[in-house]
């Protein structure tokens, strides 16, 4: 027996989030790899699974967790033995394929990567999908030729999980980042960073003009909607806008001048179904260029239990960096 949690549906349609018990003949037949999670994470979208705001599970009963580091205990994949050390992001997992939040756990062994050299599981997961994904920004914007020298670049929801990374990762690389929040009182936190300024997110939250003056090399946006539209629109001649996330909104309420009159480029980041090659080329990159003290002042360890109470928190907006959870405690 392990303990897990574990989401079901009312008859309401409601969700059911609970700490409980299960054993391995409940994990998914589908997996090849059984593994001991040693850490997970509280990603937003383990927030809405575990509360049901947002309909993101499709298989029930379900385990969330769309993040796991721990050791393999028993292998049919060539590529993974007993006592490998392993880290997996996304792939489905937590929403139509049993996760990580939970000690034990039966996952397809191409989906998972090995862990980084000097890397451990309670650092892979204090990164998380959430500090991947703001690699995976921060390698687009240089992929697309924007450089330091360049301009200052922009970090929406930047006291969120993704934001923080994105800072710290930018910063580190030389970028004079300003740090766009709505929690003003974290302003020192961001500019600990790396942030060289911080500006309240309600200077770009509402409607805007669709062109408008120019500021930003570079954009990594974890928002969305009227935010995503007025970055854009505030992009210099040539820059590039990587767009990740959708906290304030699906929609983009935009227009394609910025485009073809400034030649922006708009790069949609998935980490979800992104190739291994990708995933490895961007662990590696976080492994050689996230110290650990700039870690700490991000992360908040957790037990699996809080996971229930933290889960709401994190979609309100209430949480600052990262959540990693020790499955164990």
């Amino acid at each position: 027996m392990f303990r897990a949690i574990l989401l079901n549906k009312n008859d309401d349609g409601s969700t059911r989030a609970e700490l409980t018990q299960l054993d391995d003949a409940q994990l998914p037949a589908e997996g090849d790899v059984t593994v001991a999670v040693e850490y997970s994470t509280i990603n937003y979208k383990d927030g809405l699974a575990i509360t049901g705001k947002s309909p993101v599970v499709r298989k029930w009963p379900m385990v969330p967790g769309i993040d796991g580091a721990g050791k393999v205990i028993a292998s049919s994949n060539t590529n993974w033995k007993a006592g490998d050390h392993f880290l997996l992001n996304g792939w489905g997992v937590g929403e139509g394929h049993m996760g990580c939040l939970a000690e034990r756990a039966k996952l397809k062994g191409d989906w998972l990567i090995p862990m980084p050299h000097g890397m451990t599981s309670r650092t892979a997961m204090a990164i998380g999908t959430a500090g991947y994904t703001a690699m995976l920004c921060a390698m687009a914007l240089a992929e697309n030729g924007v450089k330091p020298e360049h301009g200052e670049v922009l970090v929406t929801g930047a006291s969120g999980g993704v934001g923080s990374v994105a800072v710290a990762i930018l910063a580190a690389r030389g970028y004079r980042v300003v740090a766009s929040t709505g929690k003003t009182a974290e302003a020192d936190y961001l500019k600990s960073l790396g942030a060289t300024d911080v500006m309240d997110r309600a200077d770009l939250s509402a409607p805007g003009k669709p062109l408008q003056k120019e500021r930003w090399a570079g954009v990594v946006d974890s928002v969305g909607s009227h935010t995503l539209a007025n970055a854009v629109a505030q992009v210099r001649y040539g820059g590039t806008v990587a767009a990740c996330g959708l906290a304030q909104g699906m929609d983009f309420p935009a227009s394609v001048a910025p485009f073809i009159l400034r030649g922006v480029k708009l790069i949609g980041v998935d980490s979800v179904m992104a190739p291994i090659d990708r995933r490895v080329a961007a662990w590696s990159n976080l492994a050689s260029e996230i110290k650990p003290d700039t870690l700490e002042k991000i992360t908040q360890q957790i037990s699996l239990a809080d996971a229930l109470a933290w889960a709401p928190k994190i979609l309100a907006g209430e949480v600052r960096g990262r959540l990693v959870v020790d499955v164990k405690a």
